[in-house]
């Protein structure tokens, strides 16, 4: 493998864009659409996809984190169920209260202290607390491209008429030319 090589693989690996890393590993690309269909080409490499293989199973094994505990995290934020975060009587529970699956699916808990009046005779009324969830419909949307459920529609568009020999002609007159010996 060449050092432009690993270059490529090691800028793949932080954010697995192969345009972007391919601009960085070869620093004379300058257009996207050439750096898209070499970065593309690069990961179709053997030797390349081997590396990135290797590279990413020891970065797993160094932080501890795991494909399996990623897919786990966002099934929790993607299948909360909102009622774990109220009580019987309809009341947010106390944070303490709520279980762990359930927290690890808050953004944010913010307590707002209510009063009355004004200056010396203002008096605490009471507590409201907001609740922020972590986005759900972005949990289901990497779910879903996990599991293989979604995929980008791509459209090509242009003239494939300009110098073609065989604009016009039928299908039946290309499968003839095709399949003519």
């Amino acid at each position: 493998m060449t050092d432009a090589q690993k270059r490529f693989c090691d800028e793949y690996l932080i954010d697995l864009n192969a345009t972007r890393a391919y601009k960085v590993a070869y620093p004379n690309c300058k257009k996207d659409e050439t750096a898209s269909s070499a970065g593309s080409r690069m990961l179709g490499n053997v030797k390349v996809q081997n590396y990135i293989t290797e590279k990413m199973q020891k970065r797993e094994k160094r932080t501890e984190v795991t494909q399996d505990m990623v897919i786990q995290e966002l099934a929790r934020i993607a299948f909360l169920d909102i009622r774990k975060l109220y009580n019987e009587s309809g009341g947010l529970k106390n944070i303490q209260d709520i279980d762990e699956e359930t927290v690890r699916a808050i953004s944010s808990l913010e307590t707002l202290e209510e009063y009355d009046g004004y200056g010396e005779n203002r008096e605490q009324i009471g507590n409201t607390q907001k609740v922020k969830l972590l986005d759900k419909t972005k949990a289901l949307e990497l779910l879903g491209k996990h599991l293989g459920m979604f995929k980008d529609k791509v459209e090509v568009g242009g003239n494939i008429n300009v110098n073609n020999p065989f604009a016009g002609m039928t299908t039946e007159e290309l499968r003839k030319i095709a399949y003519d010996k």
